[in-house]
Formats: C-alpha cells, sequence, structure tokens
C-alpha cells in the first residue's frame, strides 16, 4: 500500500513483494500488466501529472480494472475530487456484455472550497432575485399571486413574512441581496397596481407580473471571480 510511483516501475516493486510472500496468481499478472500500460500511456501524455498508487482501493466491487482518483494539487486535504475506474461488463443486451470506463465528479467539493477560500463568490446570498413586499396583511394572497405568476416564468423570489414598513422590508432584501422589490397598490376604481424597484439604483418602474423580466444578469445567482484575484 505504500508503493507509489511515476512510472511502470512498480510493477518490479510489486513483484519483489510477492516473491517475498510466495504469492503468484494469474489475477495479479494480469492487473500489473494492465495498469503499467495505462501509467505509460498516461505519462506520456499528461507528465508529472500521473502517479500509479497502489494504496487506492474504491469501496465498489464492480470495478474490474484500473481505478483512478484525482486531486487538485495544494488543495489535497480536499480528498478526490473525481473518481472511477474500468467496469468490464458495465452494460448488456441480454446477449452480450460491454465495457465501459465511468467517473464522478464532485463539483459541489469543487464549488465549496473556490467559495470558502475567497477565490470567486456568489453574485447574491439567495437565489431570489425579487422579494415581494407587502402593503398590509390583508395582501398576503395577492402578494403570493405575483410570487406565483414570476415563479411560473423561471424568476425566483419570495414574500414578504409581514407588512412592516416599506423601508424594512427594503432593507431586509438588501441584506438579503436581492435586487428587486416588488410593490402592490390600487388604484381609485380599486384596480391593482404594480410596481417594481431596483434597489441598487433606485429606479421604480410600473410592472406587470406577467411579462416582467429582470435583466438576465439578475435573474439567476452569478459565481464570479473574486475582487483582486
Amino acid at each position: 500500500a505504500q508503493i507509489r510511483t511515476e512510472d511502470a516501475s512498480f510493477v518490479e516493486q510489486v513483484r519483489a513483494l510477492a516473491a517475498k510472500y510466495s504469492v503468484e496468481h494469474e489475477l495479479l499478472d494480469q492487473g500489473l500488466a494492465e495498469l503499467a500500460e495505462v501509467i505509460e500511456e498516461a505519462s506520456r501524455r499528461a507528465p508529472g501529472k500521473v502517479l500509479a498508487d497502489l494504496s487506492i482501493a474504491r469501496g465498489l466491487d464492480y470495478y474490474t480494472g484500473t481505478v483512478y482518483e484525482t486531486v487538485l494539487v495544494g488543495h489535497e486535504s480536499l480528498g478526490s475530487i473525481c473518481s472511477g475506474g474500468r467496469y468490464e461488463s458495465l452494460a448488456s443486451n441480454g446477449k452480450k456484455t460491454y465495457p465501459g470506463v465511468g467517473l464522478s465528479i464532485g463539483v459541489t467539493r469543487v464549488v465549496a472550497r473556490i467559495l470558502s477560500q475567497g477565490f470567486a463568490q456568489a453574485s447574491r446570498k439567495v437565489p431570489s432575485a425579487v422579494f415581494v413586499a407587502l402593503t398590509n396583511d390583508e395582501g398576503w394572497s395577492a402578494a403570493n399571486d405575483v410570487a406565483d405568476a414570476l415563479r411560473a416564468r423561471g424568476i425566483a423570489c419570495e414574500v414578504s413574512a409581514n407588512a412592516a414598513k416599506f423601508g424594512k422590508q427594503i432593507k431586509y432584501a438588501e441584506k438579503r441581496g436581492i435586487p428587486f422589490v416588488w410593490f402592490i397598490s390600487s388604484d381609485e376604481s380599486g384596480a391593482p397596481v404594480h410596481e417594481v424597484k431596483d434597489i441598487r439604483s433606485g429606479e421604480q418602474v410600473a410592472a406587470d407580473p406577467a411579462s416582467w423580466m429582470p435583466p438576465a444578469e439578475d435573474l439567476h445567482v452569478q459565481i464570479v471571480r473574486a475582487e483582486g484575484l
């Protein structure tokens, strides 16, 4: 398990160890030959980036060939971020089996490290692009109608939990990084009036919940390069 080499020299080390304990097995010979071929070819194509590490043991018993793990240089404490191996009988049509090579990438693990180390940052803290304000407690149903209309068109939003003063509701949205606040009022005839405010610029315009869209860059949370990098 301590044998690690950047070339096929691991073969002789394993054979010497096997001879010491009088171990002979056809499967051992086959495995050494296959791994040596993989290492030689991979090292030729990516010099200095491939290592034969005999301590690697994947926890799944359906691998039948070489298994591999990938680590980020300088962030080895993360562990493997991309792992997989060869399956001799990955698929079958009922009469014939087919081999394959598979892998999985730990996207969540990588993104978590990127954000925690400050290499990049999210454009806002929450998915919501719109905060629907409440004029009064009786307006809760109408506010949720607006939210439903926006969500149906792929616009993430949330409704205020209570009818606090508008300044307080705007401050809440600002704290969470939500760029737009939606206001619902009524005209003299009692018909609903909808307005949306960009709390960054202060611009407030009339809006229709059935057609209004935020700018593309505000629709979803963006992962952006941290300042100074």
